[in-house]
């Protein structure tokens, strides 16, 4: 008969095996390659979804998932091979390893081949547990969430949307030496007010950490103003409309350009950044307003990872670099394009800086003008809520068409006159900040668009004199 006490410091020992930092330390161990990286990703959710104001679903989930990046050296260069799993525990940590391993040994010599980064200090926490999210993050959203209900109801207007916390604790360690930690929360909150027969809605967005920066109340205030407008309908041709963007519309055009800002491709002379005739466009004034766009680890709100994550190679990303510390970068720097987005290697090829993308991104236009404020100044324009649906038309310009959603309204004279039809737009964003002629105060704002991949943005308004609504669409 086996010992009890023996099977519990098994499983004693089997539990703190388990711990991610653990999980990390035994995958490197088991490691035969001539260079390994192991992160491990720790997350947790929790959610609220609500429709005709009223709570429909809540839930809590939580998972693991583990990448090993071996590199084997060859007469011919350096071969990386990536495996990533979820839910992986510490005895299917050998198959994940031997597997990494095997892609690496069947894969031709990596482009992007760099010595693993070395000589970044420990993060202090690298042993400690995970952090988490639970339902408690609602504890104060949720009562104030039922009174904008109540007062939806009694307004006569129905509330769809829902809420969202995610908790990431991320684990890198390296085969040389390198042992980070960065915890990650990330909520999401959309809300959306709809008439009863439908015929008009309106939608907000908010981006959070912990939500308590947010206030369901005012958001339903917000829009109940929107629906009112709405009562009155403007049918307006296709054409050429001075516009003002929101910040959430701002966000989704620069995300984009962001994007779309790869060092390498504009030397390349294959983007919008590159030069006529060799090189790129660093250096050239892309605004004639003072527009700063950065992205910082640091920034109050909005922090992010302050070393590179990278689950995969592509681009100007590269598996070689995990863990190169991320500082904050100005890619336009008063109107003038200061940067480029590269990893090592793209660096080494341009001899562009290095400048891996950042997590977050921000513009700043050097006011403290309220979207309110803007539209009070307008003669007449247009003033838009968000926009969806938006695709690459020419690389070349940085072309893109969308189409608008959920309320674009018609200013006369600084006043709000009436919702018109909806449009599909095409216009390039780089085009955009050398028109535009005025920039409201950055506010922390959720792109609609790109929420699921990027929501760390604070973006001002902007008017652009003459957007190109290239169509009329019927979506809503």
């Amino acid at each position: 008969m086996s010992d009890p006490v023996d099977k519990a410091t098994k499983a004693t020992k089997a539990t703190k095996a388990n711990k991610p930092y653990e999980v990390v330390e035994r995958a490197l161990a088991l490691s035969r390659a001539d260079g390994c990286v192991v992160i491990a990703d720790e997350q947790s959710t929790a959610n609220l979804r609500w429709a005709g104001n009223a709570l429909t679903t809540n839930g809590v989930t939580r998972g693991r998932t583990l990448t090993v990046i071996s590199t084997v050296d060859g007469k011919e260069g350096t071969a990386s091979g990536v495996v990533s799993r979820s839910a992986v525990t510490v005895d299917e940590l050998e198959p994940l390893v031997r597997a990494a391993e095997a892609a690496a040994r069947g894969a031709g010599s990596a482009e992007d081949a760099q010595p693993l980064v070395t000589g970044v200090p420990e993060s202090p926490d690298f042993t400690e547990g995970p952090a988490e999210t639970s339902s408690a993050v609602f504890a104060d959203f949720a009562p104030a969430l039922g009174e904008a209900f109540a007062r939806a109801r009694g307004g006569g207007r129905e509330l769809y949307g829902f809420a969202n916390h995610e908790m990431v604790t991320t684990y890198l360690g390296t085969s040389t030496g390198l042992r980070l930690r960065h915890d990650q929360p990330n909520g999401t909150l959309e809300l959306n007010a709809k008439s009863p027969d439908r015929t008009r809605s309106a939608w907000a967005g908010r981006s959070t950490r912990d939500f308590k920066d947010v206030d369901p109340g005012a958001l339903d205030a917000e829009l109940a103003v929107r629906l009112g407008w709405a009562e009155r309908r403007i049918e307006l041709p296709a054409g050429r409309y001075e516009t003002l963007l929101p910040p959430t519309a701002v966000a989704d055009l620069l995300i984009y350009l962001f994007w779309s800002a790869s060092g390498r491709d504009a030397a390349e002379g294959r983007t919008v950044f590159s030069q006529p005739g060799g090189g790129t466009r660093l250096g050239e004034k892309l605004s004639e307003l003072p527009l700063t766009l950065r992205s910082d680890p640091n920034e109050p709100g909005l922090e992010s990872a302050p070393f590179l994550i990278a689950h995969s190679s592509g681009g100007d990303q590269s598996v070689f670099d995990n863990g190169l510390p991320l500082r904050s970068t100005e890619w336009i720097g008063d109107g003038e394009l200061r940067n480029l987005t590269t990893s090592r290697h793209s660096a080494g090829l341009t001899g562009l800086p290095v400048a891996p993308a950042g997590d977050n991104l921000i513009l700043d236009g050097g006011t403290d003008r309220s979207l309110q404020e803007m539209v009070a100044s307008t003669s007449r324009g247009l003033l838009l809520t968000c926009l969806w649906y938006i695709r690459e038309v020419d690389p070349a310009t940085l072309l893109l068409t969308g189409l608008t959603r959920d309320g674009v309204y018609l200013v006369e004279d600084g006043e709000v006159v009436g919702e018109v039809n909806n449009f599909r737009f095409n216009e390039s964003p780089v085009g955009l900040l050398g028109r535009a002629v005025e920039a409201g105060r950055t506010e922390k704002t959720l792109p609609r668009e790109w929420s699921d991949w990027f929501t760390k943005a604070a973006m001002p308004a902007l008017r652009v004199p003459d957007f190109n609504m290239s169509s009329v669409s019927q979506g809503v």
